[in-house]
């Protein structure tokens, strides 16, 4: 067997074909279908004989072809489908194997948390959460055949981590089936298939995108989990454009590049705050201090670029602070080019309310941090010009 080749060789050579004129990357086929010289030859597609080119509303088009083979190769996964958003792929997930009832672990983006908490229940489809000081309740639950276990890791935005391996295999044991959001770590910093996971979900508008200039979602795993999500995919209208999957597909190239940059400078404006008499607490994966330090070292190669700051502060003396920023943005998104920031509470995970806010703690006081591309020096120069 071939051995596989390192990922920042795959990010740029997996999934790419040459064209006529040798272009050394797969073209945008900016076409909505393709034709065929023959009805058999159209059939061979239609009826699965043969695999190939058709529609693009059905991903059935080479850019997207060539992305999702990408997709696949950098979580080590059987197969991939890219979607339109994020939302997109976790919705089209949960259509296809939650049906037994779906386990959400921890804290997770605000949006997953309406459409779990709120909207599956209302097509019948039971969901239940846990937090992480609850999850000696997993078991029980898997017990009551609940079929689909989720979560984040690190979970947005309080950067906890849940042990991949042995979640996997209490799941397994009662048939259920793991999804992990690798949105936050990369394929770059964890591969959760390698530590038992069933499938690996995405928001590539983040990281895999890594330009705050697409929007798209992606699921990987073994092709006898993944081809079923596929009519989802079709039918509800979640898949990509073309020009977003060319797009996807130059970010991709230098994923690796960007999210080592990141980490790194990461690590740097953690230490720096963690010392500063203004921040209460920095939450960070990475810091020999954080309570998830050593299952971080266990099952992540690097601690990526997130990270959460808990001023001694009130809601307004933080929003204060926000304000007062200049190189840091605020914005709702992360894992772009540029440094960004946000109160959760009133932004990402707003609409969750005081009372949960309070079960979470989340509090008044913390402010979400993407690290960008910038140098890390002006990035703490920055925060400590604001605290000031």
């Amino acid at each position: 067997m071939q051995e596989r080749k390192d990922l920042s060789t795959i990010c740029v050579h997996t999934g790419e074909t040459k064209d006529a004129h040798g272009c050394p990357h797969t073209p945008l086929y900016n076409t909505t279908t393709f034709v065929f010289d023959s009805t058999a030859d159209i059939l061979d597609i239609v009826e699965g004989r043969k695999s190939g080119a058709l529609y693009t509303r059905y991903g059935l088009n080479p850019t997207i072809f060539s992305l999702e083979q990408k997709l696949a190769a950098l979580e080590g996964a059987e197969a991939s489908l890219a979607f339109a958003s994020g939302m997109a792929a976790e919705a089209a997930v949960f259509f296809t194997h939650g049906r037994k009832g779906i386990v959400c672990l921890g804290d997770v983006y605000g949006g997953t948390q309406e459409l779990i908490g709120q909207q599956l229940p209302l097509l019948g489809i039971k969901t239940s959460f846990l937090l992480k000081s609850e999850l000696s309740q997993l078991e029980s639950k898997l017990k009551e055949g609940f079929g689909l276990v989720f979560f984040e890791t690190p979970t947005n935005p309080a950067m906890e981590l849940f042990d991949i391996r042995k979640i996997s295999e209490l799941a397994h044991r009662y048939g259920a089936i793991v999804v992990v959001d690798n949105t936050f770590a990369t394929p770059v910093n964890q591969q959760p298939l390698s530590l038992g996971a069933d499938i690996v979900l995405h928001s590539a508008t983040k990281y895999l995108g890594g330009h705050s200039d697409i929007t798209a979602g992606a699921i990987m795993g073994p092709k006898k989990l993944v081809d079923p999500v596929w009519p989802w995919r079709k039918n509800l209208g979640q898949t990509p454009s073309a020009e977003t999957a060319s797009l996807l597909s130059r970010s991709l190239r230098t994923l690796v590049v960007r999210v080592e940059k990141q980490n790194e400078s990461a690590q740097e404006v953690a230490k720096a705050m963690s010392r500063h008499p203004k921040i209460m607490r920095v939450l960070y994966p990475g810091l020999e201090t954080s309570p998830e330090y050593a299952l971080a070292r266990e099952q992540m190669t690097g601690f990526g670029g997130m990270m959460t700051l808990e001023l001694n502060a009130t809601r307004s003396e933080t929003s204060g602070f926000v304000d007062r920023l200049q190189l840091f943005q605020l914005a709702p998104s992360l894992g772009g080019p540029e440094s960004l920031v946000n109160q959760p509470v009133l932004l990402t995970h707003h609409g969750l309310g005081p009372e949960e806010h309070k079960k979470r703690g989340l509090t008044d006081s913390m402010v979400r941090v993407s690290i960008g591309l910038e140098s890390a020096k002006d990035l703490i120069a920055d925060l400590e010009q604001a605290l000031k």
